[in-house]
């Protein structure tokens, strides 16, 4: 049995000091130009001062187009270094391994916000998204692998593509979503091309031990379960990616298909050879047993979005106490903040059903 606590080495750049990364969450904090916030700050470096492995930023955006929410962190221009070493410096100061996650929101990119059409492989009635040109993918991949090298200058350890949940790359991914007809569609290869190519892209023009991870959704958003799990299997096998950030929205679930239903979703990409590759997973990760339980069934490691939201400490706490269990649902709002969220990521999670207590509820936490 891995020990959670226990380090772990990847194929490039440092070891994570626990197997817990801090998943990437929006959190609308950044200013709006995408410059890096004092509330985003505080946010992360407390995750790293808590104990986390590897502290992943929020989705950041490449494109400016590539917007999917307020307040979100950029990466697309010069203009957001200032900020970015400043949080890369703090995260790695505090023993944690820094990594951005590199993202465009796609065809679930706000009009409104964006101030244009969203974008996406194919023409989409639904958000009335239009269709990148073949010029317009190559430039986007180039963007990709801008921001990593964006990344790299202000200090990250590494990054991630953030390629499921629907956002653009996942959206090439997919048969329902990326109708394409140009070398960037048609069948799991083409329409696999583009995240290819952003990954050598970055091997390509980051030093040699930058880490770089990738982020896969393995079902729902019309993607196919059986390709998911080759493309998955493939990546790592290759040794091109040092880590898979498997987003499964319930770790243990049984799969969507009825073709996979005979086990959890974790053991059908637990069981995939992955070389040097890491694989991580997330969802409805919340008490230790589950942590424990995921890398009991193969998993290299655990990543937290809402647990690492009740506490900041989390790593620490469960090194500290193998018995420690998270507070109960709902929480204050005075609770989150002293957990490091700033008015924003408050008023957001407000909206998580059952997350924060309302005020009629509101007792001393």
């Amino acid at each position: 049995m891995v020990d959670l606590s226990s380090p772990m080495t990847l194929s490039r750049g440092p070891a994570w000091r626990n197997r817990f990364m801090l998943a990437p969450l929006t959190n609308l904090q950044s200013h709006a130009d995408g410059r890096l916030s004092d509330d985003e700050f505080h946010w992360l470096t407390m995750r790293a001062a808590g104990g986390f492995g590897q502290v992943m930023t929020c989705a950041a955006h490449v494109q400016r187009q590539g917007q999917g929410f307020p307040g979100q962190l950029g990466v697309f221009s010069d203009d957001h270094l200032p900020g970015l070493p400043r949080l890369a410096g703090a995260i790695k100061a505090k023993g944690a391994v820094a990594s951005v996650q590199l993202h465009h929101a796609g065809i679930k990119s706000p009009a409104g916000l964006i101030g244009q059409t969203p974008v996406g492989p194919s023409d989409d009635a639904e958000t009335g998204a239009r269709a990148l040109t073949t010029a317009e993918v190559e430039q986007l991949i180039e963007d990709f692998v801008a921001a990593a090298v964006r990344g790299e200058k202000a200090g990250f350890d590494g990054v991630e593509l953030h390629g499921a949940h629907g956002y653009i790359l996942c959206a090439f991914l997919s048969p329902l979503t990326n109708r394409r007809e140009d070398a960037y569609g048609g069948s799991p290869a083409g329409r696999a091309r583009i995240v290819r190519q952003i990954i050598a892209g970055v091997r390509a023009r980051c030093r040699a031990d930058f880490q770089l991870g990738l982020r896969l959704s393995p079902e729902r958003f019309g993607l196919v379960m059986s390709e998911m799990r080759e493309l998955a299997g493939e990546l790592m096998a290759l040794g091109e990616i040092d880590f898979l950030d498997m987003s499964l929205w319930d770790v243990f679930k049984a799969p969507i298909d009825e073709a996979f239903s005979a086990r959890p979703l974790i053991d059908w990409f637990a069981e995939l050879p992955r070389g040097q590759a890491r694989l991580g997973v997330a969802g409805k990760i919340m008490a230790p047993d589950n942590a424990r339980r995921a890398l009991d069934h193969g998993a290299d490691f655990a990543i937290l979005g809402r647990a690492a939201i009740l506490h900041h400490d989390y790593p620490a706490r469960l090194a500290a106490n193998a018995d420690f269990q998270p507070i109960a649902l709902p929480v204050t709002r005075d609770y989150l903040r002293r957990e490091g969220l700033g008015p924003a990521f408050v008023d957001y999670m407000n909206g998580w059903k059952g997350f924060v207590a309302q005020e009629a509820e509101e007792v001393a936490a």
